[in-house]
């Protein structure tokens, strides 16, 4: 495993993403979570990966194309994925806030729909159920939506969800923060 943000969301939905769970990786980037969450919900599984780029999509599309692996890509907000899944059902919802590496630095993740897209995912997560967030900020996209994602989750509920946040003490610049939420069973 690697020691960033990247390798604790992938290993966290290694332990809870099991055959047959429907996924939701609302934010598709290039697809590398979309297709890991393909692997493990299996053939049995359902994944349906949200981007607001045409870009993002089509290079989803062609890494799952390439991997032999099935999803739902879908040119949309995370904001709106309640349209697309029914309450109480999703057995896992993953983000990447900040924007698609390589792509349009001026293009990427706001505070208002990315809170909005959190809440969206905590009342479609099943009981048991889990959502992974790598935090991106600073650079262009800058301190907002990092401050409004962090204090929006102080506000869920402690009694239906376990919330943890981390923070890096000595890594250079503005490292990812990985945070991870469990809904109770």
């Amino acid at each position: 495993m690697q020691l960033n943000t990247l390798g604790l969301v992938h290993e966290f939905l290694r332990q809870h993403v099991k055959e047959g769970a429907f996924c939701i990786d609302a934010t598709a980037g290039k697809g590398r979570d979309t297709a890991l969450l393909c692997r493990l919900s299996g053939p049995s599984g359902r994944v349906l990966a949200f981007d607001i780029q045409m870009e993002a999509v089509d290079q989803t599309r062609a890494l799952l194309a390439r991997e032999g692996l099935t999803a739902e890509v879908v040119l949309d907000s995370h904001a709106n994925m309640e349209r697309y899944a029914q309450p109480g059902t999703v057995d896992c919802v993953v983000f990447n806030f900040g924007r698609l590496p390589g792509g349009d630095p001026h293009i990427f993740t706001r505070a208002e729909s990315s809170v909005a897209a959190i809440g969206a995912g905590l009342r479609l997560l099943r009981p048991g159920g889990v959502m992974a967030i790598a935090l991106y900020y600073g650079g262009e996209n800058g301190y907002e939506e990092r401050d409004a994602v962090l204090e929006y989750l102080k506000t869920v509920d402690d009694r239906a969800y376990t919330v943890l946040y981390c923070d890096w003490a000595n890594r250079r610049g503005e490292p990812p923060m990985p945070i991870f939420l469990w809904k109770e069973d």
